[in-house]
C-alpha cells in the first residue's frame, strides 16, 4: 500500500502558493490531506482543491502538527521563524525564500540538476531562484558533456517575479498610457510599462545587484564552483515568464547540432529553434508550461568553443511552485520524507 501523506502549502494565497495548489491538484503525490496556511487576515478563505472545500488557517509553529511536507513561499521573515519549529514538528520543509539558500547545511536543489543534494538533507530543502532554476536547467547537460569554463548571462524578468502588486502596476501603468493620464510608480523606483529597468533587488557594494549575485553564488553551490560567471538582470514589461540570454564557453569543442540535439534529450527542457520560420522561446508562449524553453544556439564567433542561447521560462512555475514540488516527489520517491 503506497504511504499517504499531509502537506501543507505555506502562503498558499500568494501568486506562488496558487500555482503550488493548482500543481499539487493534478500531480501524482500521495496526498491524503491538505493543509493551506496564509497570514491572519486571510485566514478563514475558503479555497476548492480536488473538489472539496478547504479554509485557510494562520501560519504558526502548532499549524504543522502532523504535517509530512510543508512548501513555503512566504517570504524570508516567515520561513526564519516557522521552518525550524515545523521541523521540531516531524515536518520536511521546501522553502522557497532566499533564507537558507547559501546555507551549507541545506541542500540548494532543481530536481533536474543536482537530486542527489536531497540525500543528506537535514529537515529543510532550499528551492533557487526563479532565473538561476532554469539557467540551470538550460546548463546542466552542456556542463556534464563539455564541461563549461565561464557564462555571461543577461535576464529579462516579468514582473511577476516582484507580486501582485507589480503586475497591477503594469497594467495601471499601460491603461494609464493608453488614456493619456499620468502614470503612477510605486511598487518600482521608475516606470515599468514601455520601459526597461537594470534593476532586480538592492544594489550591494560591488555594484552588483542581490539577484545579479544570487545567480552567481546559486550556480557555484548547485553546479559547479569553479564556472566563471557574471550576471546582469534585468526588468521588462512582461507579466509572466523570464527570459534570458547565455554565453557559454566550453572547455571542450562542440557542434551547434550536437548542442541542439543534447538540448532534445534533457530532462524539463523544450527545444524551440527554427529561427527561418520565427520559432524560437517567447515569454507569452512560455506562460502556464512547465518547461524550460531554449533556442536561438549558436557559435560565438569572437572566441574558441563558445555559444549563444535564448532561454525562457514561466517564473512562477518551473522558476517557483513547479520546482518546489518536483522537490516533494524526489522526496516521496527516495523514501526520504523525515527529519533525521
Amino acid at each position: 500500500m503506497i504511504k499517504q501523506y499531509t502537506f501543507a502549502v505555506v502562503g498558499a494565497l500568494g501568486n506562488v502558493g496558487t500555482e503550488m495548489r493548482g500543481i499539487l491538484e493534478t500531480s501524482d503525490l500521495p496526498i491524503e490531506n491538505l493543509v493551506l496556511l496564509d497570514i491572519a487576515q486571510n485566514a478563514g478563505t475558503k479555497v476548492k482543491w480536488r473538489g472539496e472545500e478547504y479554509t485557510v488557517v494562520e501560519s504558526n509553529a502548532d499549524a504543522f502538527s502532523g504535517v509530512d511536507i510543508a512548501i513555503m513561499s512566504a517570504g524570508e521573515g516567515a520561513s526564519l521563524e516557522l521552518s525550524p519549529e515545523a521541523v521540531k514538528r516531524g515536518c520536511v520543509v521546501i522553502d522557497n525564500s532566499t533564507a537558507f539558500r547559501m546555507s551549507q547545511e541545506h541542500p540548494l536543489v532543481i530536481p533536474e540538476v543536482n537530486a542527489d543534494a536531497l540525500e543528506n538533507h537535514q529537515g529543510i530543502i532550499a528551492n533557487p531562484n526563479c532565473s538561476t532554476i532554469q539557467m540551470l536547467v538550460a546548463l546542466k547537460p552542456i556542463h556534464d558533456t563539455y564541461k563549461i569554463k565561464r557564462v555571461i548571462v543577461s535576464t529579462y524578468q516579468a514582473v511577476s517575479g516582484s507580486g501582485q502588486a507589480a503586475v497591477e502596476e503594469l497594467q495601471n501603468q499601460t491603461h494609464a498610457f493608453a488614456n493619456g493620464k499620468e502614470m503612477q510608480a510605486e511598487v518600482y523606483p521608475h516606470q515599468i510599462a514601455f520601459n526597461v529597468l537594470p534593476h532586480i533587488d538592492v544594489f550591494l557594494e560591488n555594484g552588483y545587484s542581490k539577484e545579479e549575485m544570487k545567480m552567481i553564488l546559486e550556480t557555484a553551490k548547485i553546479l559547479d564552483p569553479k564556472i566563471k560567471m557574471t550576471a546582469t538582470t534585468v526588468r521588462v514589461p512582461v507579466a509572466t515568464s523570464h527570459s534570458e540570454s547565455l554565453n557559454i564557453e566550453t572547455e571542450k569543442a562542440f557542434e551547434v547540432e550536437d548542442i541542439k540535439t543534447l538540448m532534445e534529450a534533457s530532462p524539463g527542457i523544450e527545444l524551440e529553434d527554427d529561427p527561418e520560420n520565427n520559432v524560437y522561446p517567447l515569454a507569452i508562449n512560455a506562460a502556464g508550461k512547465n518547461a524550460v524553453f531554449v533556442g536561438r544556439i549558436r557559435r560565438d564567433f569572437s572566441t574558441d568553443n563558445a555559444l549563444n542561447m535564448w532561454c525562457v521560462s514561466d517564473n512562477l512555475r518551473k522558476g517557483a511552485a513547479l520546482n518546489t514540488v518536483q522537490i516533494a516527489e524526489e522526496l516521496v520517491k527516495r523514501n526520504l520524507v523525515r527529519v533525521p
